[in-house]
């Protein structure tokens, strides 16, 4: 996907593969192709080549101040986010740079960052990148095109399976010159794959050619991004300060952003002790969302004396599907009808209504809020894509509507939950739902490391239990959590997919069968289907606007009717609670940029006078 942040690759941890030999396809020669300042996936960029900076930014913001928040539930043991081992420090990428600069006003641009110039090859075979000659390393090491094709082949070699996924269709990265890289694709059906390369983050070679990649570490190592790690202390606190002297700092795409001193985040296991934190004025910001925190937990004197202020901002994006991922590697949930009751015990109406405040929508698609989630019956271009597959998919994708006509009321969808188990060789004994053949009973058990998200998971074990299936929930430290799920030691652990207005190569990450083994990617259910890989693959190589919506949607119904996860809920905003101490420009329209924020001395200085804290 085309990533208005370039979000993931700085932090997402992804596994080794071999690099493809292919032939390159026949190309122009580079002095035939213009250089160029941006990439649009369609069309052209939104900003000409002689911007001064994105639209949203204050480009005279001043610099200062920190900024504190909390990281909630969870632990570091590492600051390399770029592989499988270790649990990363939260915040990690704003120590790194990448080749270009999403603009968070465009859902399909890019801008060059560590690159001043660009050349795409008409066929779209190959891409070039021209890097700044001034740009520098936090040890003050100058950025090449060697350490682009370091980073490169690093990261697919000894990286998360992520980048596997990420850029599977390379087939070459070559350095031209000190300041020239060239990338070079196995085919040019990807449309976005000449600009998510640029969202590589780019490794210093004299760092890491002498250090062991593979393992955690707690060295401050130097990237070249606008950030240094600061300090570091393991599990509790990490700190990250701006370099004043960043080499990018007055570039067209950096101006009036990462203006706030120092990022601290500190680390929290209970969200009630963060919250109290918060109140206490030792955190500066943070991103709630609970929907009882947000309803009903800012009734304290700060608040309502205006040092403390709300604001919720609509999103731009797709809703991130989150749900509870279920294990497919498990022979009791390879039934599709086993799966589908699960998904009829989770009751949302009542969760919403007893436990949300009524402030949440139940997530329905896998780009839910977008043009690409699917609707009603599948459309003729859908049909077109499903109908090779017709024997092998459920026969309700073609002949049943979206969203599923499952029932409101709760005893209506228990009874069809029970009703699906009974057609899937089970029985009840002694008020126990057991398999009609093996006696052996039907558990689930639900695992977390946020004793947060228990109130969520009961209710639902409580209607399992209705069905005479045992439920149960394992609560453990974090890093019990992560090596449990890189065993695949679990039955339903809660799982996100995130989605951007141009979803692409990171869906195979998603769902495809490369990826169904392998530790830490995305695909928890552990999902091998070869139509759906198919589907990905067709998606990945869409050609217009309109080919990637329908092949999206018939990607999504597909995934809708084999009811791999139990989909939760969103609430189509962003909900951001803050000491009022920031000031900030307008909002860009498809994503938040808290590093276009600033601190406001006068207003910092009076509430620190109210904290009892003046300088």
């Amino acid at each position: 996907m085309i990533a208005v942040h370039c979000r993931h690759l700085a932090v997402l941890p992804l596994t080794a593969i071999l690099l493809m030999a292919a032939t390159a396809l026949p190309a122009d020669e580079p002095q035939d192709v213009p250089t160029v300042h941006g990439l649009a996936l369609y069309d052209e960029p939104a900003l000409p080549p002689d911007f001064s900076h994105f639209p949203y930014v204050n480009p005279d913001a001043p610099k200062g101040g920190s900024m504190v928040r909390a990281a909630v539930g969870s632990s570091f043991d590492s600051t390399n986010p770029f592989i499988i081992r270790g649990t990363p420090a939260i915040g990690i990428g704003e120590i790194y740079d990448t080749l270009v600069e999403g603009n968070p006003d465009e859902p399909f641009s890019v801008y060059g960052l560590l690159a001043e110039g660009i050349r795409l090859d008409p066929e779209r075979h190959w891409i070039e990148f021209d890097l700044r000659p001034e740009a520098r390393f936090h040890d003050g090491e100058p950025v090449t095109a060697e350490d682009v094709v370091f980073s490169f082949e690093l990261l697919m070699e000894k990286g998360s399976p992520f980048y596997g996924a990420y850029y599977a269709e390379v087939a070459n990265v070559e350095a031209l010159d000190e300041h020239i890289v060239r990338f070079e694709f196995n085919n040019n059906e990807s449309r976005e794959l000449p600009l998510i390369v640029g969202q590589l983050p780019i490794l210093p070679k004299h760092y890491w050619s002498e250090h062991d990649f593979t393992a955690p570490t707690l060295a401050r190592h130097p990237g070249s991004g606008p950030y240094r790690i600061a300090e570091v202390e393991p599990g509790r606190r990490i700190v990250y300060e701006r370099v004043p002297d960043y080499w990018g700092q007055d570039l067209p795409v950096k101006r009036g952003r990462h203006n706030i001193d120092q990022l601290v985040y500190d680390y929290y296991r209970d969200r009630d002790v963060a919250m109290e934190a918060f109140k206490a004025g030792v955190m500066d910001l943070r991103i709630d969302a609970r929907a009882a925190t947000w309803a009903t937990g800012y009734d304290f004197p700060a608040y309502h004396e205006g040092y403390v202020k709300r604001i919720a901002i609509p999103d731009g994006q797709p809703a991130t599907m989150q749900g509870y991922a279920i294990n497919l590697r498990k022979e009791k949930f390879q039934d599709v009808r086993v799966r589908e009751a699960l998904n009829l015990a989770f009751d949302f109406p009542w969760l919403n209504a007893n436990i949300f405040y009524d402030s949440y929508k139940r997530t329905e698609s896998f780009f839910q809020n977008s043009e690409m989630a699917a609707e009603s019956l599948p459309s003729e271009a859908e049909l077109e894509l499903l109908e090779p597959f017709r024997n092998q998919l459920p026969e309700r994708v073609f002949t049943e509507s979206l969203p599923i006509d499952h029932p409101e009321n709760l005893r209506d969808r228990l009874k069809l939950a029970y009703d699906l188990l009974l057609d899937a060789g089970y029985e009840v004994r002694d008020d126990v739902l057991v398999d009609s053949e093996s006696g052996s009973p039907l558990s689930v058990e639900v695992l977390l490391f946020d004793t947060g998200m228990e109130r969520v998971v009961q209710p639902m074990l409580r209607n399992l239990s209705r069905l005479g299936i045992q439920g149960t929930i394992r609560i453990v430290d974090v890093n019990q959590y992560l090596n449990r799920l890189r065993s695949f030691d679990f039955d339903l652990v809660t799982a996100q997919f995130p989605q951007s207005n141009n979803p692409g190569n990171e869906q195979r990450e998603f769902w495809t069968s490369d990826y169904a083994n392998s530790p830490q990617a995305r695909n928890l259910m552990g999902l091998s289907n070869p139509v759906v890989d198919t589907l990905v693959d067709k998606l990945i190589r869409a050609a217009s606007r309109e080919e990637l919506n329908t092949r999206a949607r018939a990607l999504d119904r597909v995934l809708r009717f084999g009811f791999y996860v139990i989909p939760h809920y969103h609430s189509g905003e962003t909900r951001i609670a803050m000491w009022d101490k920031f000031a900030y420009p307008d909002f860009p329209e498809y994503g938040i940029d808290l590093s276009s924020w600033w601190v406001d001395p006068e207003r910092e200085a009076e509430i620190l006078r109210r904290q009892g804290r003046a300088k």
